[in-house]
């Protein structure tokens, strides 16, 4: 790549300049985030693309060329990286949570043909719903139920982490642990 400048950085608008130096002033915001803050800021005011780099702590100016380009055409949206290799994520989030809200649907003995959730028995009910996930399979429904707090119990039946049903005397009372998702971790 030429040293020469191939896309300029447009003009930031004073909103956009507030937001990039909030980011590349961040403790909490990802690493990333903040060199790419940085390398933008530094573009615009006057630097060139490797020096912008070396500011951020990066040894080379090419990427940021790249990052201006997306810059102009994004926005402050470039900021955030977008997939960086390997497949593309197959299931939506809205057909991840189809995915959990069948699991946490008690089964139909008739028509699911069991009591208890197994890997298998879950597939072959998303399968045959109404638009369902026609290729689903038994591993895609662990890793997101993994994902998604729920473990497998030695009654054989998946149960959400952190929720749990306690016998009171007024009946059964489900109990959840505000702390779950950090002990998950």
């Amino acid at each position: 790549m030429t040293g020469r400048k191939e896309d300029t950085l447009r003009t930031l608008t004073e909103e956009e300049r507030k937001w990039l130096e909030r980011i590349s002033r961040s403790q909490s915001e990802p690493a990333s985030h903040v060199a790419r803050a940085k390398e933008i800021l530094a573009v615009a005011d006057g630097c060139s693309y490797t020096k912008a780099a070396q500011q951020a702590g990066r040894k080379c100016g090419d990427p940021v060329s790249q990052l201006v380009e997306r810059f102009n055409r994004e926005g402050l949206a470039a900021i955030q990286p977008k997939h960086g290799g390997g497949p593309k994520p197959k299931y939506t989030a809205v057909e991840r949570e189809r995915v959990l809200q069948e699991a946490r649907r008690q089964p139909d003995v008739e028509q699911d043909g069991t009591n208890t959730w197994s890997l298998t028995t879950l597939q072959k009910a998303l399968r045959r719903a109404d638009a369902g996930l026609l290729e689903i399979s038994t591993e895609r429904n662990w890793v997101i139920l993994q994902e998604s707090g729920f473990r497998w119990q030695k009654s054989r039946t998946w149960c959400e982490t952190g929720q749990v049903a306690r016998k009171r005397k007024r009946g059964v009372v489900m109990v959840t642990d505000p702390d779950a998702a950090q002990k998950k971790n």
